[in-house]
């Protein structure tokens, strides 16, 4: 099968189209034919070593947590799937090596849930990851109807879900946006308000305090203002800066979670969740893609057509 593979650490530059075995179906496992793959910043930034830490890593690698398309085969003890299901998912697995920049990707059926009808192959593979972190911080911190939520970075990847899934639970949400985003923000059924010095008091213009903060772009002044208009730190989550565990609020790493991607799929076959994509490359372009993607210029999703 085709896939994209790197044999080492580095950058786009080391991205090269190859044609690799099938991968083996383990025990509680599906096989996959991928007809789209999310490309996100965690690809490229563990391409260049940033969870080397973390993570074990084993080249040739090929990258990729975002995956839809249709089963193939199952494993010997599965029995939530068969072949010709289709299917969306978070595979992000123990050890990286075998994601999901390839024709056929092997993932354990934890990290799967039933495609929503409504989205396509390429709206679908933009859901996962940044939906999941979206959905798990909201759940962390208890957003729910009657709420005033603040989002950061409410136009990003992962905020413009965080919007759409605060609102879908019944929340006025505050999202805080670059001016040039404003109407995006409107749309998605926050009331935008500006990033920079002043924040809280221009919340405050708005509402007096909020219930709840989901901070998706880091630094102190998210932080900062968060805990000025919560008044206490226990419904404060960030995915950004973990340090905010030490001061009382919820440092969110993104996990798997059947359960949760069900949640976002119904969302989605109800109308609640939109999925904005940027732009669609075929899969021997994912070096384009992840350029693109590192730049930070783009509004939506950037997925690979496979």
């Amino acid at each position: 099968m085709r896939a994209i593979t790197l044999n080492g650490y580095g950058g786009p530059e080391t991205l090269q189209l190859s044609e690799v075995p099938d991968p083996k179906v383990a025990p509680g496992e599906v096989l996959i034919r991928v007809e789209a793959a999310g490309v996100n910043p965690v690809d490229w930034k563990l391409a260049a070593g940033g969870l080397d830490a973390l993570m074990e890593t084993h080249f040739p690698l090929i990258p990729g947590w975002d995956v839809a398309g249709v089963v193939e085969r199952v494993g010997f003890d599965v029995e939530e799937y068969a072949p010709g299901d289709e299917v969306f998912g978070y595979i992000r697995k123990d050890a990286v090596q075998l994601g999901a920049y390839a024709e056929r990707v092997c993932a354990h059926v934890r990290m799967l849930a039933r495609k929503p009808a409504a989205l396509s192959w390429e709206q679908a593979a933009g859901v996962p990851l940044a939906g999941l972190t979206a959905y798990q911080a909201a759940k962390r911190v208890g957003v729910g109807a009657g709420d005033t939520v603040l989002v950061h970075a409410a136009a990003g990847g992962v905020g413009s879900f965080g919007v759409q899934i605060a609102v879908a639970l019944g929340a006025r949400v505050i999202g805080t946006a670059s001016e040039h985003n404003h109407a995006f923000v409107r749309e998605l059924g926050a009331e935008p308000v500006a990033y920079g010095p002043g924040l809280a008091d221009r919340v405050r213009e708005l509402v007096p305090g909020v219930d709840a903060a989901l901070d998706f772009v880091g630094g102190a002044e998210a932080v900062d203002a968060s805990l000025d208009l919560l008044g206490g730190p226990e419904r404060l989550a960030s995915i950004v800066e973990a340090d905010v565990a030490e001061k009382g609020g919820h440092y969110v790493w993104v996990r798997p979670d059947t359960a949760d991607l069900t949640a976002l799929a119904e969302l989605a076959d109800a109308g609640r969740l939109t999925v904005p994509i940027d732009r669609v490359l075929p899969l021997a372009e994912a070096a384009e893609a992840w350029r693109l993607n590192a730049e930070g210029h783009t509004r939506g999703k950037i997925v690979l057509s496979v």
